[in-house]
C-alpha cells in the first residue's frame, strides 16, 4: 500500500514537473527563437542595402568578387560590413533566369542557379533554405528588369537553435534523473511517518483486541458455568459472579484509559490552562498514595520544593504524578523503596519518581511509552497493567509542553524524569 503511495506521488511529482519545464524550456526557445529571427532579419535588411543598385542602375550590379568601389558610388561600408557574413545577391529577369551575380566568394554557377530554384519554388520575397549543407536566409525585391536577391548564410545561426535544443534536452534529462531519486528520498521520508502512525495503530488496534479477549473469555467461560448450575442459589454461585465482576472492572479501566487518550489526542488544541501550584498537588498525590505504599511494605522519602508555579491542567498533572507513583510501587521489589524529588531545575521545573527493583533494559526505555508496550507482558499481567499508563502520562506532558522520559540501572533502580516549563 504504502508503495504505492509512493509510486503514486513519484509519478504526480514528476509530471507536473516536465510540464513545468517543457513550459519553461518552451518559453526560452521561443524568446531565443524571436531573437534569432530578428537578427536574421537586420542583417539580411544590410544585405539586401548593400548589394541594392543605386537609382538609375539597376540590373547592373557589381561582377566578381573584386573588391572594387560600390557600384553607384554608395559608401557601403559605412551601412553595413560584408566581410563579417557569407552573402551574395543575384539578378534575375522575370522568368527567374540568372542575369547577374555579386558576390566577394568563388561560388560555381550550379550553385547559383540552384539558389535561384530554391527561392523560385518558394515563389516568396523573403524565406529560407537548405543548400550544400549550409542554411540560407533570402531576400527578392522587384526591379524594372527583373529580381534582385540577395542570399545570406545562416548557418551560425541556426545551430544556435539546434544546439538549444540539444542542450535542453541533455538538461532536462539529467534534471529529471536527479529530480527522480530527490523525490524519492523525499517521498519515503514523507511516507515513514505515515507509516509508523499506520503501524502503530495497526499494533495499538491488535493489542486492544487482545487485551479485551481475554476478561471476555473469562466472563464467558464463568457465565457457561452459572447457566451450567442453573439451579444452584446465588450464594453458592457467589465465586463465578466475582469472577465476572473483576474482569468487568478490568474492561472498564481499559476502556476509560482508551477513551481518555482518545480525548486528549481530540482536546489538545482546547484545554484550557491556568497558573497553579504544581509543589500542593504532587503532596496530595503523595498524601493520597502513602496507605498504599505502607501496605505494600516500601519506603517513601521525597522532596518538595515549595510554591513551584506552572500554567497548565492541575488535575492531569495529579494523573500524571498518580501514574508514574503507582508504577513505582508496582514494580519496586520487596521492602525496597520509593524516592520522589521535586525541584526547580534552570527555566524547566523537574518531577523525578525513582524506585528500587529490576529495572528496565536499555532497549526498552524508548518504547516504554508506547501504548500497550510492556517490557516484561507476563510481570505486567500479574501486575494488572495494560501498559497505558505511561502513555497517558506522556500524552499529558505533551500537551503541557513538557518532556518525559526514563534512565533505569538493571538490577538497581528506575527513575522516571518529568520537565515542565
Amino acid at each position: 500500500m504504502f508503495n504505492k503511495l509512493r509510486n503514486r506521488f513519484l509519478v504526480v511529482n514528476m509530471v507536473i514537473i516536465t510540464v513545468i519545464m517543457l513550459i519553461a524550456f518552451a518559453l526560452i526557445y521561443t524568446i531565443t527563437y524571436q531573437n534569432v529571427r530578428n537578427d536574421i532579419m537586420m542583417d539580411l535588411g544590410r544585405a539586401f542595402d548593400f548589394y541594392k543598385p543605386s537609382d538609375g542602375m539597376a540590373g547592373e550590379p557589381h561582377q566578381g568578387g573584386d573588391g572594387g568601389p560600390p557600384h553607384g558610388g554608395k559608401d557601403k561600408d559605412m551601412m553595413w560590413q560584408p566581410e563579417r557574413t557569407v552573402s551574395f545577391c543575384i539578378q534575375t529577369d522575370y522568368e527567374w533566369n540568372m542575369t547577374a551575380t555579386d558576390s566577394r566568394f568563388d561560388l560555381d554557377d550550379d550553385f547559383y542557379a540552384n539558389a535561384v530554384k530554391k527561392v523560385a519554388a518558394q515563389g516568396s520575397g523573403y524565406g529560407q533554405f537548405s543548400l550544400d549543407g549550409n542554411e540560407w536566409a533570402f531576400k527578392v525585391l522587384d526591379t524594372m528588369t527583373g529580381n534582385t536577391i540577395v542570399f545570406l548564410d545562416v548557418t551560425a545561426q541556426q545551430t544556435i537553435l539546434t544546439n538549444l535544443v540539444y542542450t535542453f534536452l541533455a538538461v532536462a534529462l539529467a534534471m529529471l534523473i536527479v529530480i527522480y531519486f530527490t523525490s524519492r528520498y523525499f517521498a519515503n521520508r514523507s511516507i515513514a511517518p505515515v507509516k509508523e502512525a499506520f503501524d502503530k495503530q495497526k499494533r495499538f488496534i491488535a493489542d486492544a483486541s487482545h487485551e479485551l479477549k481475554t476478561p471476555l473469555a473469562v466472563i464467558n467461560t464463568n457465565a457457561d458455568v452459572l447457566l451450567a448450575n442453573r439451579d444452584d442459589v446465588i450464594r453458592d454461585q457467589a465465586k463465578w459472579l466475582h469472577h465476572i465482576k473483576s474482569e468487568t472492572e478490568r474492561m472498564k479501566t481499559l476502556t476509560n484509559d482508551l477513551l481518555y487518550l482518545t480525548e486528549i489526542d481530540d482536546t489538545r488544541e482546547k484545554m484550557f490552562y491556568a497558573p497553579f501550584n504544581l509543589s500542593e498537588a504532587v503532596e496530595s498525590v503523595i498524601l493520597t498514595m502513602e496507605a498504599v505504599i505502607f501496605e505494600k511494605n516500601i519506603s517513601l522519602d521525597y522532596e518538595i520544593e515549595p510554591d513551584l508555579v506552572i500554567n497548565g491542567n492541575g488535575e492531569q498533572i495529579k494523573q500524571v504524578v498518580m501514574i508514574l507513583l503507582d508504577n513505582a510501587i508496582k514494580y519496586a521489589n520487596d521492602q525496597g523503596s520509593i524516592t520522589l524529588a521535586l525541584k526547580k531545575r534552570a527555566a524547566d521545573i523537574q518531577l523525578k519518581v525513582t524506585n528500587t527493583g529490576e529495572g528496565i533494559a536499555p532497549e526498552h526505555l524508548d518504547r516504554i511509552f508506547d501504548r500497550f508496550y510492556r517490557a516484561d507482558r507476563s510481570r505486567s499481567r500479574k501486575h494488572g497493567g495494560y501498559g497505558l499508563g505511561l502513555a497517558i502520562a506522556k500524552s499529558i506532558v505533551e500537551q503541557h509542553k513538557g518532556k518525559i522520559y526514563a534512565k533505569s540501572v538493571q538490577g538497581q533502580s528506575t527513575s522516571f524524569y518529568v520537565l515542565l516549563a
